[in-house]
């Protein structure tokens, strides 16, 4: 059943939700063999026997290389870990957990957005990071916050930078999540975590604001 006929970047991918689960838009093109290898770990379980294994809508990112990678933002997919941790390479562990990272479930992608916090060797890493900083989850915006806060995130904040837009879109977010959310238990948006996250870690600026009206 084809879902839908979408174009991702300058590419355009037939998404299937029975037999081909395209995750390759998703990582660098280099790891291309690498993806296919983890999509067989991937079952085809639904949660819920929803009829989609992953959402339409997709968030898109640009790489330093020069690349850019598209994911969606939901997979219903259920987990099946049993295998990966005798069959797959450290590489191949590490696309699975960012792809389950855009889990429907909010505890299966706190789950794996440890586990890309803890090996974040790969910058290629960062867009699911910083996708998840902008969701509604406060205790998923406070583990990232918990692990980023006294590293050296140089690089991810170039990364912000160099994906300016989905940066300040995201933090948008964030504030709107507080205010909506999270106003009882932290009335002042200066000491909410989600703030803290943005301005110490990913480097937000006013003067970002500026140069998104340009």
């Amino acid at each position: 059943m084809i879902l839908k006929n979408q174009k991702l970047g300058k590419r355009k991918f037939w998404l299937f939700w029975r037999g081909e689960k395209m995750f390759e838009a998703g990582f660098p093109k280099a790891l291309r063999d690498d993806v296919l290898m983890v999509e067989k770990y991937i079952p085809m379980k639904l949660y819920k026997n929803l009829g989609i294994g992953q959402s339409e809508q997709y968030c898109t990112y640009s790489l330093e290389n020069g690349e850019t990678i598209s994911f969606p933002y939901r997979i219903y997919y259920m987990e099946d870990e049993i295998r990966i941790s005798t069959h797959l390479t450290q590489i191949q562990k590490t696309i699975y957990h960012a792809i389950y990272s855009r889990s429907y479930d909010g505890f299966v992608r706190e789950k794996h957005l440890k586990f890309l916090l803890d090996n974040d060797r790969y910058k290629w890493v960062y867009p699911y990071i910083l996708k998840l900083s902008d969701e509604y989850v406060m205790e998923i915006v406070e583990l990232i916050y918990e692990k980023l806060y006294l590293r050296d995130t140089t690089s991810l904040k170039k990364f912000c930078v160099l994906n300016l837009q989905q940066f300040l879109k995201g933090h948008d977010r964030m504030i709107s999540y507080w205010n909506e959310f999270y106003r009882d238990r932290c009335y002042r948006y200066k000491e909410y975590v989600g703030r803290k996250l943005y301005k110490q870690c990913f480097g937000y600026s006013r003067s970002f604001e500026k140069l998104r009206d340009k």
